[in-house]
C-alpha cells in the first residue's frame, strides 16, 4: 500500500544539476529510513544516499558525497535528493527507496519499499 513517486530526472550537461523527489501517496511509510538508489544499463543497483526518520543521520556513496544532499520533510512525506556537479558516470535510473537504517558495518538503507524510476542523463 504504500506509494513511492520519484520525479526531477532530465538530460542535462556535465556540472548542471538537478533535484530529485519522491512522494509518499496512499499509506505512508511513517517510522522507517529513506534513500536513495541508482543504476546504470548493464550494472548492479547501487547505494546513493540514505536518512533516517528524523533526519539527523545521513550518509552517502564515496562517488556523490559532497556533491549530493539529501533532505526530507516528513510533513509532506517527501524525500529529496539535490545534485551537483554532475558526471556523465552519474547517468542511471534512480530510485526513491524507503525500509530501515542499517548501522552495521556502515550506515545504509534496507529497502522495503520501491518507487517506478526516474532517468537521469549527463551528457559530457
Amino acid at each position: 500500500q504504500v506509494q513511492l513517486v520519484e520525479s526531477g530526472g532530465g538530460l542535462v550537461q556535465a556540472g548542471d544539476s538537478l533535484r530529485l523527489s519522491c512522494a509518499q501517496s496512499g499509506r505512508t511509510f511513517s517510522s522507517g529510513a529513506m534513500g536513495w538508489f541508482r543504476q546504470a544499463p548493464g550494472k548492479e543497483r547501487e547505494f546513493v544516499a540514505v536518512i533516517s526518520w528524523s533526519g539527523g543521520t545521513t550518509n552517502y556513496a564515496d562517488s556523490v558525497k559532497g556533491r549530493f544532499t539529501i533532505s526530507r520533510d516528513n510533513a509532506k512525506n517527501t524525500v529529496s535528493l539535490q545534485m551537483n556537479s554532475l558526471k556523465p558516470e552519474d547517468t542511471a535510473v534512480y530510485y526513491c527507496a524507503a525500509g530501515g537504517l542499517v548501522g552495521v558495518p556502515t550506515i545504509t538503507l534496507r529497502p522495503a519499499y520501491w518507487g517506478q524510476g526516474t532517468q537521469v542523463t549527463v551528457s559530457s
